[in-house]
């Protein structure tokens, strides 16, 4: 019986897998040169070298453009043919056998001693760097969908990099490829609507991953007159959002994602509406983490909206704090209590049946202690001053150690205020006791802001959330 490991289609969906194998099969043409043969879904030991002699091909290929394609196609079909299993071996293989040529390397090293051509030189020594792999790879870029092999099989190399070092150098490879490809210049910003073709709302449905869509109600919600949704695309791309943001035009500060996904509540006044608040930001495609696009998204969606609507005078995030509890729990379960005060120590005791307060307060967060008000009264400022804490004092050498800090302070934004149970789903009491964040974009400061965290790890913090220290 077949497990789960091999039968999985990893990162590439049905509907893409089946769409990319009909254009390519209609591109094929009549290739003299194409390998014949078949590679199995679990590419057993008998067929690796078959699949080298298909990669041999693409580097080799004799017979012009067309059978540079064709032969192109067959190993991308081989790839989309295999299963969980097979594709780990096949970038084994593309890794190992298809590195840098050592031998070659050394002889241009060793030519320089007596070289009298510089640019010669240095040219032979650029050619001697380039990977036989990155050639293979680059091929796709001719090819209908291309671009959307490449992204999905570098989101299905990307798990086994800490299992296996010799993939990291196919990583190098991958992650320069799709830089070029993906610059921020190439990129479209698209304002999508309610009126946007079906299958662009419904990848949104499927990629949105801070916020999970409920429904079509849902999604007509955050589409309504108050609320817009922006992307990038990539012309070889058009029908795959890269990253989007949903934005809610709102009268001041929003502190509640419940209230802003709120389908009954009344729809803003967009006379009255002073505020653009970024609640959801997603990358929706895994093959290209790494690759920055968020901090432009901002920014140009920022630009655009002044533009627009001059009324929006303030923009900011309602943004969660998705490790809070991952850093604060493994305290708490040491039964560490130098983190808390006296005065919190005895607040949590009267509250929990607990005799040490750290264990204590895991045990109510663990629960539903939110439910109770008077609970929920005490244990606030004490959660409160953790949060403030965490995203201001604990540090990955001198940058915040929570991501979402990190990516909104790398941009220049302001830590303005922490909102107490600004998200009470189940994800925001398990990320962060239900507390959400504020980060604010005063566009005269940005610079400044973005300056001295990147450069000090200093952080641009309110009154109001230093206060909570």
């Amino acid at each position: 019986m077949k497990s789960k490991t091999e039968t999985k289609l990893s990162n590439i969906g049905k509907k893409t897998v089946i769409g990319i194998l009909r254009t390519w099969r209609e591109l094929k043409g009549t290739a003299r040169l194409a390998i014949t043969g078949e590679v199995r879904p679990h590419l057993p030991k008998e067929d690796i070298e078959h699949l080298k002699k298909q990669m041999q091909s693409c580097l080799n290929s004799k017979g012009g453009e067309i059978t540079a394609r064709s032969q192109t196609i067959e190993l991308g079909k081989t790839y989309l043919n295999l299963n969980a299993t097979g594709r780990a071996k096949f970038l084994q293989v593309i890794a190992e056998d298809f590195d840098i040529d050592r031998n070659k390397l050394e002889k241009t090293i060793d030519s320089a001693k007596n070289a009298k051509d510089n640019l010669k030189f240095e040219n032979e020594l650029r050619e001697a760097l380039i990977t036989p792999r990155s050639t293979i790879l680059r091929q796709f870029n001719s090819l209908p969908d291309g671009f959307k092999f490449l992204v999905d099989m570098r989101a299905d190399l990307m798990p086994l990099l800490g299992k296996n070092t010799s993939l990291k150098g196919l990583e190098y490879d991958f992650k320069n490829i799709l830089s070029a490809w993906f610059d921020i210049g190439l990129l479209d910003l698209v304002e999508i609507t309610w009126n946007s073709p079906a299958a662009i709302l419904e990848k949104l449905m499927e990629y949105e991953a801070v916020h999970k869509v409920r429904s079509w109600e849902d999604m007509k919600n955050r589409l309504d007159s108050d609320r817009r949704v922006f992307a990038f695309f990539h012309n070889k791309m058009p029908s795959e959002p890269l990253i989007f943001v949903h934005v809610a035009l709102t009268e001041g500060l929003a502190g509640n994602v419940q209230a802003i996904l709120d389908e009954s509540s009344p729809v803003t006044d967009l006379r009255a509406a002073d505020t653009a608040i970024f609640y959801s930001i997603s990358n929706a495609q895994k093959g290209l983490a790494g690759i920055s696009f968020g901090n432009f998204l901002i920014k140009r969606v920022v630009d655009k909206l002044s533009r627009e609507m001059p009324q929006i005078k303030h923009f900011s995030t309602l943004s969660p704090i998705p490790n809070l509890r991952s850093w604060l729990d493994p305290l708490l379960e040491k039964g560490d209590e130098s983190i808390l005060s006296n005065k919190e120590i005895k607040e949590i005791k009267s509250i929990s049946d607990t005799p040490n307060a750290a264990s204590g307060l895991l045990d109510l967060l663990n629960g539903e202690w939110y439910k109770n008000s008077k609970n929920a009264e005490k244990l606030k400022p004490i959660l409160l001053r953790l949060a403030a804490h965490y995203l201001i004092n604990e540090k990955k050498k001198i940058t915040a150690l929570d991501p979402v800090a990190h990516f909104h302070l790398t941009n220049g934004a302001r830590l303005k205020r922490i909102n107490w149970l600004g998200d009470t789903s189940s994800k925001g009491l398990k990320q962060a006791a239900g507390m959400m964040v504020n980060y604010y974009y005063d566009l005269d400061k940005i610079d400044d802001n973005h300056e001295d965290y990147v450069t000090e790890g200093k952080i641009s913090v309110s009154r109001t959330v230093k206060g909570l220290l």
